[in-house]
């Protein structure tokens, strides 16, 4: 008998669950009928983007009718100086999530696995999925005197690799728990992974790393050929809504996912923004200033509160509620906070919230104390 058009589709895709962003701003309007929302759901900067960026994106939109640039030229030597690595080394993506779909169509397939941690950024295993491959995941290390997650368990992680693995990912800062991995533990395990494994190190949030705890992503990039680190100007550069992305790698890395990438997969106003963004190390230092300041207060608050707390080197934190987090994350809705809950990630008791701007975040502590308070039952304090 013959197959239905849709049986006929690619069978990891057909089995995938796709990826929920943080509930939108605009859809929350319309759903209650207030205009007092905050999001802090998706760990967007407070700041917005930089003065520079905004600029050069106003002057470029005047030229819409032309193309961008399909190789990024500009951008790339940008990238260069900024970063220090060839221009043949440097991959640009629709954010650096395209990125990581392109490492698993060029180097993965059927037959073939990925390994990344529990807890670890959900993208990893949907595009691991969508092109057929197995996916890996190697559990947490966990706190001996409770269930909260640390981290990654790199040595565990390096254990998992077989003959057949041909990506291992890590997200350091680790999305969503903040998390991080130090830097030698990052270099041990390149040492351990063979060569023809794929090492994808996810440094979207690299910049709200204190420096000390900052690989030293050139050195290692020298010393291990596959190595592919991904960055994102959708963070500390504000850009999210432009879709920035890169891949640093070796020339030889970087020309085979060229070969996969679309051409002008970066149109010309984010390709302008980007490059501009570049330039602004005030915006980058206002930022970074500012979400260390919010951490503070946040988690100040949420200690008051009695909620535990995940350690974060990033621009959110994830919190223990000590009870399903979905009807506090709904009563939250209702009062036009948006919060992001984690049951999708196997952490039905967790909430995490992104480091706004000081009203933001004090307007979430007050209506996450009401909500708790009004017919919820606060966790004892430890």
């Amino acid at each position: 008998m013959a197959t239905s058009l849709l049986d006929r589709a690619h069978p990891g895709i057909r089995a995938l669950h796709p990826y929920q962003p943080g509930k939108p701003m605009e859809e929350l309007q319309r759903e209650l009928g207030i205009d007092s929302i905050i999001k802090l759901a998706s760990n967007e900067n407070p700041l917005g983007a930089g003065p520079l960026a905004c600029e050069a994106a106003r002057e470029s939109i005047l030229d819409t009718a032309r193309y961008p640039d399909g190789s990024g030229f500009r951008l790339k030597k940008g990238l260069s100086e900024y970063c220090e690595w060839p221009t043949e080394g440097i991959t640009l993506g629709n954010g650096s999530n395209e990125i990581l779909e392109l490492v698993t169509r060029v180097f993965l397939g059927p037959g073939r696995n990925a390994v990344y941690s529990q807890f670890a950024f959900a993208v990893y295993p949907l595009v691991t999925q969508a092109v057929g491959a197995e996916g890996r995941e190697v559990p947490a290390l966990q706190d001996n005197h409770s269930d909260m997650p640390l981290g990654h368990d790199l040595s565990a992680m390096a254990d998992a690799v077989d003959d057949d693995t041909a990506i291992l990912f890590v997200a350091n800062p680790n999305n969503p728990t903040g998390t991080w991995v130090q830097p030698d533990e990052i270099a041990a395990l390149l040492v351990r992974v063979p060569s023809n494994v794929l090492v994808v190190l996810d440094e979207a949030y690299r910049e709200y790393l204190q420096p000390k705890l900052r690989p030293d992503y050139r050195a290692l990039l020298q010393q291990h050929p596959n190595l592919v680190v991904t960055r994102t100007f959708s963070k500390v550069h504000g850009l999210a809504a432009l879709r920035v992305g890169y891949g640093l790698s070796s020339p030889a890395v970087a020309d085979l996912l060229n070969r996969a990438r679309q051409p002008f997969n970066n149109n010309a106003v984010a390709l302008a923004a980007a490059e501009a963004a570049l330039r602004d190390s005030n915006h980058v230092a206002e930022s970074v200033a500012m979400n260390e300041q919010g951490m503070r207060f946040l988690q100040k608050g949420l200690a008051e509160l009695g909620l535990r707390c995940l350690p974060s080197q990033a621009n959110f934190l994830t919190f223990d509620l000590g009870q399903p987090s979905t009807p506090v994350y709904n009563a939250m809705l209702q009062q036009g906070v948006i919060l992001r809950p984690m049951a999708s990630y196997a952490m039905p008791s967790w909430l995490r919230v992104t480091i706004g701007a000081e009203p933001e975040n004090r307007r979430c502590l007050q209506v996450l104390k009401s909500v708790l308070a009004d017919g919820m039952h606060l966790p004892d304090s430890q």
